[in-house]
């Protein structure tokens, strides 16, 4: 009997080995965590892409549907236009407003919107339909509409959201921030 306790003692763990295997873990978890971390960078940079590549796409296509004018560039108010059947785009010419009635509601050939396409006069678009994203590193969907010169813009503060000049159809994250490689968030 005495011989059948010592071999159940035996059985178990020393705090040598439990040691060792705590201190192999831990290891492992400090080589695997940082990986992690910049994998969500990664993937914000990423979606930084994405939505940058829709916006230049809807905003290329209407200019295409609009003679060669980027949005903003005209005022989306239908004061004068064909009658809208539901609620009209109110942004003046050069503002957010105006950039984002024209990108979110249906226009006519003269960049007049209206919330609703009547297939006739309000044919063209909206071009983006569930809003204007929000750049996914600082989460601001705001736009801003600097001088419009048709310079290269180059944002002076790490404010967040977009930047778009309707001279040349340039849109760009407002931010002079660095990305994760030391590229400015503004050339992406």
């Amino acid at each position: 009997m005495i011989t059948k306790l010592k071999q159940q003692v035996q059985a178990g763990f020393t705090l040598v080995e439990l040691l060792i295997v705590v201190i192999i873990l831990a290891i492992l978890a400090a080589i695997v965590i940082p990986q992690f971390s910049s994998s969500t960078t990664d993937a914000q940079e990423s979606a930084l892409d994405a939505n940058l590549t829709a916006m230049r796409s809807a905003v290329e296509l209407f200019k295409v549907q609009h003679n060669n004018i980027y949005p903003s560039a005209v005022s989306a108010a239908t004061a004068g236009s064909p009658a809208c059947a539901a609620t009209v785009g109110t942004g003046a010419i050069n503002t957010a407003q105006a950039f984002m009635d024209h990108l979110l509601l249906a226009s006519d050939a003269a960049g007049h919107t209206c919330s609703v396409s009547d297939g006739t006069t309000y044919r063209y678009g909206p071009y983006i339909r569930k809003g204007i994203p929000a750049d996914p590193i600082t989460g601001s969907a705001a736009v801003a509409i600097p001088t419009t010169t048709g310079a290269p813009l180059a944002p002076a503060a790490a404010t967040g959201g977009w930047a778009f000049d309707n001279k040349s159809g340039q849109i760009v994250m407002n931010s002079n921030a660095n990305d994760s490689k030391g590229k400015a968030y503004s050339t992406h």
